[in-house]
C-alpha cells in the first residue's frame, strides 16, 4: 500500500533509521505507525545480533563527573573503524552512557541497567541499525566517595583517559589532579601511585637481582647492595610508580615535588589516593 512521505519522515526522525528502510517498514505494517516502530526495532535487534562477532578495535572514552568532584561515571565504548569512532552520533552515544553510569552502578552487566524505558542494551542496539557497525561496552565503571574527590583526564582522541582519586584538596586540587590525569596517561607504564603500595616481595626481589648484577660487575658486596638500591630506585620507580617519575611539564622534578609545590602554595594538602587509566582496546 502507499504510505505517506509525512509519516515517513516522521518514522525516520524518531527512530533515525534511513528512509527507505522507514518506508519499507511502513508498508510492511500496512501503513500502522507503531507497529513499522516495532518493525525497525526487532530489525535493529538482528542487526546487533550479526555484527556482534565482529572485532572492535575503535572506539572513545566518555566520562562524566558531579558537580562536587565526588562521583564519576565512565565508559570504554568501542566500534570497527576510526571513522565511526570520529562520529558525532558515536561520541554522544558515549557521552550519554557515561552520564547514565554515573547515576547507575553499571555492576557486571552494564547493558542490563535501565534508562527511561530502555536498557543500554536497547539503546546501543538502536545505534547499531543506524550506525551499521558493532558496538560495545567494554568496560563501563561508577565512583562514588564520601570523602575523596577525583581529577580526571581524557586525551584529545578520545582513546585513553585517567581519573585520578584525591584527598585533602584545597580549591585548585582539582586542576593540579587533572595534571596528574594527563602523567598517568602519557606514562601508560605507571603501576602504582607511591613507594608503600608496591610488594615488598616485589622490592626485595628486585634488590637482589640487582645486587647479583653489581657483584658480577666486580662490585664488593657491601657496595653492591647500594647500587642496587639505587638501581631499583631509578630504575624501577621512576618508571613504575607515578609519584616518583619525572613530571611531564618539568622533568626536573617527580610528580611528588610537583604535588608538594603545589599543595605549600594552596595552603593545603593534595594527595593522590589512587588512579585508574581507561584504553580504547585493552580488554576488562
Amino acid at each position: 500500500m502507499a504510505v505517506s512521505a509525512a509519516d515517513v519522515k516522521r518514522l525516520r526522525d524518531e527512530t533515525d533509521a534511513p528512509m527507505m528502510e522507514c518506508k519499507a517498514a511502513l508498508e510492511e505494517a500496512g501503513g500502522d505507525y507503531e507497529k513499522a516502530k516495532a518493525i525497525l526495532r526487532e530489525k535493529g535487534k538482528a542487526a546487533a545480533v550479526k555484527r556482534a562477532s565482529r572485532t572492535t578495535s575503535a572506539g572513545r572514552i566518555a566520562i562524566s563527573q558531579s558537580g562536587n568532584h565526588q562521583a564519576v561515571g565512565a565508559v570504554v565504548l568501542e566500534c570497527e573503524t576510526d571513522f565511526v569512532a570520529t562520529n558525532d552520533r558515536f561520541i554522544s552515544l558515549a557521552d550519554e552512557l557515561a552520564e547514565i553510569f554515573l547515576h547507575n552502578d553499571p555492576g557486571s552487566d552494564p547493558n542490563a541497567i535501565k534508562h527511561g524505558d530502555k536498557t543500554v542494551g536497547e539503546i546501543i542496539e538502536g545505534a547499531v541499525a543506524v550506525i551499521r557497525e558493532n558496538i560495545r561496552i567494554s568496560k563501563a565503571l561508577q565512583m562514588v566517595s564520601t570523602t575523596n574527590s577525583y581529577a580526571t583526564y581524557v586525551h584529545h582522541d578520545g582513546t585513553k583517559a585517567a581519573i585520578v582519586e584525591l584527598s585533602g584538596t584545597p580549591a585548585n586540587g582539582h586542576d593540579v589532579g587533572r595534571k596528574v590525569a594527563i602523567q598517568a596517561v602519557a606514562f601508560p607504564s605507571a603501576e602504582y601511585v607511591n613507594k608503600d603500595s608496591v610488594p615488598a616481595e616485589t622490592i626485595d626481589q628486585l634488590v637482589q637481582e640487582q645486587t647479583k648484577r653489581a657483584i658480577e660487575e666486580g662490585k664488593p658486596e657491601n657496595v653492591a647492595k647500594n647500587i642496587a638500591q639505587g638501581r631499583v630506585n631509578k630504575e624501577f620507580f621512576q618508571q613504575v610508580v607515578l609519584l616518583e617519575m619525572p613530571f611531564y611539564a618539568d622533568a626536573a622534578k617527580t610528580v611528588s615535588q610537583y604535588l608538594t609545590e603545589e599543595s605549600k602554595a594552596a595552603g593545603g594538602d593534595i594527595k593522590v589516593v589512587n588512579f585508574l587509566r581507561l584504553q580504547v582496546g585493552a580488554e576488562g
